[in-house]
């Protein structure tokens, strides 16, 4: 995993800024009902994404959490007051706080199926019955486009992922979670080039992938070779599942 303390500085310049967080909220808000009053976004990075939820909706309060420092120190100055740190295992919130409780690229990250689990777990007890947990599934799914680059890269390894639908699914059942819609969102200015994810390789953002190993390297010849080296190819489509809190 990247560490997202030295991340931090350059998150939002490398993942699409503004623009991508203005399509993630917009998304997250027309999941949510119209009389939801209190809202937690757990890992809510640099709070991009965050302060457009509390703009995007009149009476919407919204609290973000975090874990690592930097992140926060981001989130908490354009959201004064509203921002803590914490685990998003272990919320310091009692149960039934939320009427709302967003997760946005966040159980990708994590590998261990007990970890989900406790996520999982943690948001929905802090949710109010009747409340809504939106979350996105699918991500490396939504990172094949079907370019040129995306062949080049067929031969890396993959870990089964974890923020796989059927099995985000399937653990949130065990905590009252049943899905209650879903929605679809650009992942604006995401759109790999082959000079970028060359970069992307030697910076360790493939996790799979050593950098400096005779694989990496070689996909990083062959990504060298493609034409258009600066010019983006077409944006993830990202997916939000939304489940309601029995």
């Amino acid at each position: 995993m990247l560490d997202y303390e030295r991340e931090a500085d350059v998150y939002d310049a490398t993942r699409g800024g503004e623009p991508r967080a203005e399509a993630a909220a917009d998304a997250l808000l027309g999941l949510l009902p119209e009389d939801t009053g209190r809202l937690l976004d757990v890992a809510c990075g640099t709070g991009s994404v965050t302060r457009r939820l509390a703009a995007g909706r009149p009476g919407l309060r919204v609290t973000g959490a975090d874990l690592a420092d930097a992140m926060t120190r981001y989130s908490a100055a354009r959201l004064p007051g509203a921002v803590v740190r914490a685990d998003s295992r272990r919320l310091p919130f009692p149960d039934g706080t939320f009427d709302a409780v967003t997760s946005v690229w966040l159980l990708h990250l994590i590998d261990d199926p007990d970890d989900i689990r406790a996520v999982l777990s943690e948001c929905a007890r802090v949710l109010r019955p009747g409340g809504m947990y939106l979350t996105t599934v699918d991500k490396a799914e939504a990172h094949d486009v079907g370019s040129d680059i995306d062949a080049v890269l067929v031969p890396r390894p993959r870990h089964p992922a974890s923020d796989a639908s059927e099995t985000v699914v399937a653990h949130a059942a065990a905590y009252g979670l049943a899905p209650a819609g879903q929605a679809r969102f650009p992942g604006v200015g995401q759109g790999r080039s082959p000079r970028g994810t060359v970069a992307d390789l030697r910076r360790g953002w493939f996790t799979t992938l050593t950098p400096g190993s005779p694989l990496a390297e070689q996909l990083a010849a062959d990504l060298g070779a493609l034409p258009d080296q600066d010019r983006p190819r077409p944006d993830p489509v990202f997916t939000l599942q939304a489940f309601r809190k029995g």
